[in-house]
């Protein structure tokens, strides 16, 4: 068993608490216009380490307040958290402009704490793949280091489950644990479901952009990280000199990364075929529902005050509301738990 102990997600970490006051590079997310009764108002979305948070409005006599501030811009943000319909919206007191690539990108996004028990898991379960061929492919992509790099900084989404900074490799450790485990007790190959966890989402490091805000590419757009992703295993399969599979088991690790969604009204290009297939839609679903849930729960702004249940639908939790009441059942608080769980904040790899 392989125990993470950095599972903290960074809206746990840094919030952005009632009345708290606010001294931070920031990057302006987005930029939104409306109009009201008093007349039209600007609010911005910023983003830092902390998460997210929406401006209180700026209205027309602030307007010289934005000059030069646009989606993408680095700003030295001070303020104070407020609220307002029981969402929190920052009280700007002051905007100054930063140079680009003068603050670290992580200190700008959020951001998983450290790569390093994520690829020691998976690299060592990636060691222990007993085809000579499928660990050739699999390799291909998680040998190369220009591909890790970038692999470890992309965000699974930009705005949904994962969305941060490794949230992809966070991710991918998250289901390739889940499928493992339904692997094995259900007599499933378990290194091809493993192989079908790293590979499954590898198109979205051409479907997203984290340079700055967390965007979708052009090619994103236009072919989704499904497709992008299958296109970038034939490529490199296309690229060796020599075959590094049979024509087959390039079918089956295709398949695999089609149909991880399910449905194709979920964005699958075709439905799971295979028993691995089916694991690895179920084990990615797994992983991106708990998440939204998890976030969901934390997110203060979904709750009124103390209460237990969320004040309204959650679009992530596809308009479901969040129950946050809890139980010890009676039982003793010991000095760990021996599962690997830890309080909810660590997470344990079969």
């Amino acid at each position: 068993m392989t125990r993470l102990a950095e599972n903290t997600s960074p809206a746990e970490a840094h919030p952005f608490t009632l009345g708290a006051r606010v001294d931070l590079p920031m990057l302006v997310v987005a930029m939104e216009r409306r109009e009201s009764r008093r007349g039209q108002f600007t609010t911005l979305t910023l983003s830092s380490h902390a998460g997210r948070i929406s401006t209180s409005p700026f209205w027309p006599e602030d307007r010289p307040r934005l000059t030069g501030v646009a989606p993408g811009a680095v700003l030295r943000v001070t303020g104070a958290v407020g609220q307002f319909n029981g969402r929190r919206q920052l009280d700007v007191a002051s905007l100054v402009a930063l140079e680009p690539g003068t603050v670290d990108r992580h200190r700008l996004q959020p951001s998983i704490a450290s790569v390093v028990p994520y690829w020691t898991a998976l690299d060592c379960w990636r060691q222990a793949i007993r085809g000579p061929r499928l660990a050739r492919t699999v390799n291909l992509f998680f040998s190369d280091a220009a591909f890790r790099e970038r692999f470890e900084a992309c965000p699974a989404s930009t705005a949904g489950h994962h969305a941060e900074l490794g949230g992809l490799l966070r991710h991918t450790w998250e289901v390739a644990s889940i499928g493992r485990t339904i692997a094995r007790v259900c007599g499933a190959d378990r290194d091809l479901v493993l192989a079908g966890a790293l590979l499954h989402d590898i198109g979205k490091l051409e479907a997203y952009r984290w340079d700055g805000a967390l965007t979708t590419t052009e090619a994103g757009v236009l072919l989704g990280h499904v497709t992008l992703g299958m296109m970038m295993l034939d490529r490199r399969l296309q690229a060796e000199p020599a075959p590094a599979g049979t024509e087959r088991e390039r079918l089956l690790l295709q398949h695999l990364i089609a149909s991880h969604h399910g449905r194709q009204e979920f964005g699958a290009a075709t439905s799971p075929m295979t028993l691995e297939a089916e694991i690895l839609h179920f084990a990615d679903n797994a992983s991106a529902k708990s998440a939204s849930m998890a976030a969901a729960l934390n997110q203060a702004d979904n709750f009124d005050g103390d209460g237990p249940v969320s004040s309204r639908s959650l679009w992530e939790l596809d308009k479901r509301r969040a129950y946050r009441g809890r139980s010890d059942w009676g039982s003793t608080p010991v000095g760990g738990d021996e599962a690997g769980v830890d309080g909810g904040k660590n997470g344990t790899a079969a």
